[in-house]
């Protein structure tokens, strides 16, 4: 008598078309290369920020005062092509694009938005902020108030938005890119739970000499964005964040990840390492970057490679002067794979 099939096997995932993985690194590298055109940014800079993007993160670019890391994010919001104005659906309007120019006196609600009473209609209405809009450009985020950077938290972590016990949803995709500055006047720190959202933490740099060169005879012009345009549609960002869930991530490679930020915890010189969060985070962005050059699977040296910009900015030292760079480079050293 033949046995009944067991109903609760587990259902291998649909396979992927690998022509889809194709089309999508055409697309990126279209995408990279139009950023590139307006940008003196190394290539491998530019790749972290878009796999940070489709991974569904954030990203802060730290550097001193005029190195471009305003222009890199309007390059990014340029190349994508939003489509029209969307709605929540709690019927908020949706922006493409906005930027937040941070300053010491700014609001919570002056980011998230506020409720005021309409004599006409004699109801409240809700006034949205700037943060509805597909991508966020929050410029300076340090000259804000602790009071004022945590408006940012739900949207970072939850993608919604609460006012006045009201939940409204944030849009898909959405996207933060915030900047900071090293040095000035009237900075506040963001504190460790603010820069554990934050997916990658880069440094544009300075420019080599020919390259600067180049800067200034293009960017000394007028026209020096003539031609600059959207290349890819915001549909198409939609369909690369759910490519990310099929690339494949070796057990090893997993126990290699939490290995990582395991070590950071307790380690000589450093008095709070690495959350379980980060792990998600590095393993995530993995997945992405993976799929940006062209694979379907995750190695060892891409973890390592994105090592440096997903796990430093969330490493607290003894010593704030010492570089986190230092101190990961010899947790990298210490782990085996």
């Amino acid at each position: 008598m033949p046995t009944q099939a067991k109903t609760d096997a587990p259902v291998e995932p649909e396979a992927i078309d690998p022509s889809y993985y194709r089309a999508a690194k055409e697309s990126i590298n279209r995408l990279v290369a139009n950023i590139k055109s307006v940008i003196s940014i190394q290539t491998n800079k530019v790749e972290y920020i878009i796999a940070a993007k489709i991974a569904g993160g954030h990203v802060i670019l730290a550097d001193s005062h005029g190195v471009g890391k305003t222009s890199l994010a309007r390059a990014l919001a340029g190349s994508i092509e939003w489509g029209k104005m969307t709605e929540s659906p709690e019927g908020i309007h949706i922006d493409n694009f906005n930027r937040i120019q941070c300053t010491v006196d700014l609001l919570p609600q002056d980011i998230l938005g506020f409720n005021r009473f309409d004599m006409t209609s004699n109801h409240y209405l809700f006034n949205r902020g700037p943060i509805f809009s597909h991508f966020v450009l929050c410029d300076e985020i340090n000259l804000l108030t602790p009071k004022t950077q945590g408006s940012f938290f739900q949207a970072m972590e939850e993608q919604t938005v609460s006012i006045e016990g009201k939940t409204y949803s944030l849009p898909d995709p959405f996207f933060i890119i915030a900047t900071m500055n090293l040095r000035g006047v009237h900075l506040f720190p963001l504190p460790a739970p603010q820069l554990d959202r934050f997916m990658i933490r880069l440094s544009i740099g300075y420019p080599v000499h020919d390259s600067e060169v180049n800067i200034v005879k293009k960017h000394g012009r007028d026209d020096s964005w003539k031609g600059f345009g959207p290349v890819v549609e915001a549909g198409e960002l939609l369909a690369w964040q759910k490519l990310v869930d099929s690339i494949t991530m070796n057990d090893d490679v997993a126990n290699y990840i939490v290995s990582l930020v395991r070590k950071s915890r307790g380690y000589p010189g450093v008095v709070t390492g690495t959350s379980p969060r980060a792990g998600i985070k590095l393993a995530r962005l993995a997945r992405a970057l993976a799929l940006l050059r062209g694979m379907n699977y995750v190695t060892i040296d891409l973890v390592k490679e994105l090592a440096f910009p997903a796990l430093c900015h969330r490493l607290e030292l003894e010593d704030p002067a010492q570089p986190p760079e230092t101190v990961l480079e010899r947790i990298i050293k210490e782990v085996r794979v």
